[in-house]
């Protein structure tokens, strides 16, 4: 399954990323200046891309009282429309990431706790400043939502999805008329569940919270 997903992503990187190519190297035989900033609206226009980063974080468990340190890597797709008047932009963004994040630690003799994010998304605002030529400084607030898988080595596992918030800044880049590149960090927090009996008591909550920086590439319509 993960094998089939990680095919499937790579073969949709391909294909966004193959005309991105080709238009570089016309570009460059004519060549080609970037665009700069116009009040017109550069940025407005719906957009979709690609984006990949790292996970790192913290999960506290009530009993056994640990507290993991998930970490590891996110792969995904973005959707988004933006609204530019004058220097300013307004806008709105999702995404959702496959997600290898997870951590454990030694709960008990010959007993081990995870916690685990195997998919994260989120639904943001975005507040940005066209004013720097390509550059679109941009701070971005809104949804998260994500599967948490809390195990017991010994007494088994338990995952709910969960809905929390994230905040978070970065900046943009146009490189030619139509792309942009970013790089973002935004901090999640999808709060705690109740993991229960199979994860050493009852209540038992796990939380979790993760701290991603990532980058992407955007195709604007």
């Amino acid at each position: 399954m993960m094998t089939t997903l990680i095919r499937g992503g790579l073969a949709a990187a391909a294909l966004l990323i193959a005309p991105l190519v080709a238009q570089a190297a016309d570009l460059n035989r004519g060549g080609y200046k970037a665009p700069i900033y116009s009040a017109a609206g550069y940025w407005s226009g719906v957009y979709v891309g690609l984006n990949g980063g790292y996970g790192f974080g913290r999960s506290n468990w009530d009993f056994p009282a640990v507290s993991p340190s998930p970490k590891g890597g996110l792969f995904g797709v973005t959707l988004g429309y933006n609204f530019q008047t004058g220097a300013w932009l307004w806008g709105a963004e999702g995404d959702i990431d496959l997600s290898t994040i997870k951590g454990s630690a030694d709960c008990a003799p010959g007993a081990t706790c995870e916690t685990k994010n195997s998919w994260l998304a989120t639904a943001r605002a975005r507040l940005g400043y066209a004013g720097f030529n390509n550059w679109l400084p941009y701070v971005t607030g809104g949804l998260a939502a994500g599967d948490v898988k809390a195990s017991n080595s010994v007494l088994g596992s338990a995952n709910k999805t969960k809905i929390g918030y994230t905040v978070g800044a970065g900046v943009e880049y146009a490189i030619f008329s139509n792309w942009s590149v970013k790089g973002e960090y935004l901090y999640v927090d999808l709060g705690k569940f109740d993991c229960g009996i199979v994860c050493g008591a009852t209540p038992d909550n796990v939380s979790f919270t993760t701290n991603v920086v990532r980058a992407g590439v955007n195709y604007r319509f």
